[in-house]
């Protein structure tokens, strides 16, 4: 399997030193399970998670004048799976892209696997380049799309909810209730508890999207308690 990522490559002056470990960065695990290869890219995906919000975290920090609900609230909307989604598509990285047949959706690849696959790709920038350039690379993408007034990604419901919650003191959690399905097509249900008492379910195909869900449904009950 060979990469052509040359323009992106190019244009932050990236030397690839261990192919493999980009093509992991690329390859989702079903399609890692159908030609019997050994790795995918969840571990990577791990790392890549953690770096992108702590370089997003560090330019809201020195660059805007927020508290702290409303720094999270903003970080989340420019790293939430729908943001992940869009500059992945504006990089025309899609292509690269390795899935098994059944994870097509109509032909396209599903937007978590696309977001996910952008999270693989700055860890291994992370593992091969070091944080300063992972960072440079996260922020020249991102950046001129938090200048961008006109681009909204994605409500927060997480955040969101937090703040609801905090302003009452009260207590809330997020439970895995159930997870079924092989490993390349997990489906988790996830729901979120407000004083121990479920307030909303979500199920997605990761971890993050059911909590997000979940957030969205305990909002609209929150809402509907609140003008009864």
């Amino acid at each position: 399997m060979i990469l052509f990522m040359d323009e992106f490559l190019n244009r932050w002056n990236i030397e690839i030193r261990n192919k493999k470990l980009y093509e992991t960065a690329f390859s989702h695990s079903s399609f890692v399970n159908e030609h019997h290869l050994k790795h995918d890219y969840e571990r990577l995906e791990f790392l890549g998670d953690a770096v992108l919000e702590v370089s997003v975290s560090d330019y809201l920090y020195k660059n805007v004048n927020l508290k702290e609900g409303e720094m999270t609230k903003l970080r989340a909307s420019y790293v939430c799976e729908n943001a992940l989604y869009e500059y992945m598509k504006d990089l025309d990285l899609i292509k690269y892209i390795k899935v098994g047949n059944g994870e097509l959706n109509e032909g396209d690849i599903k937007k978590a696997i696309v977001a996910d696959t952008f999270e693989s790709l700055m860890a291994v920038i992370y593992l091969e380049e070091g944080f300063s350039k992972v960072k440079e690379v996260i922020l020249d993408i991102i950046v001129p799309y938090i200048n961008n007034p006109n681009i909204t990604f994605f409500n927060d419901y997480k955040s969101t909810l937090q703040e609801a919650l905090q302003t009452n003191k009260r207590s809330f959690s997020y439970e895995i209730i159930d997870e079924t399905g092989p490993a390349h097509d997990k489906r988790f249900t996830v729901v979120v508890k407000i004083d121990n008492i479920i307030y909303g379910k979500g199920i997605a195909s990761s971890k993050k999207e059911a909590e997000r869900e979940a957030a969205r449904v305990a909002l609209l009950k929150l809402a509907k308690n609140k003008n009864e």
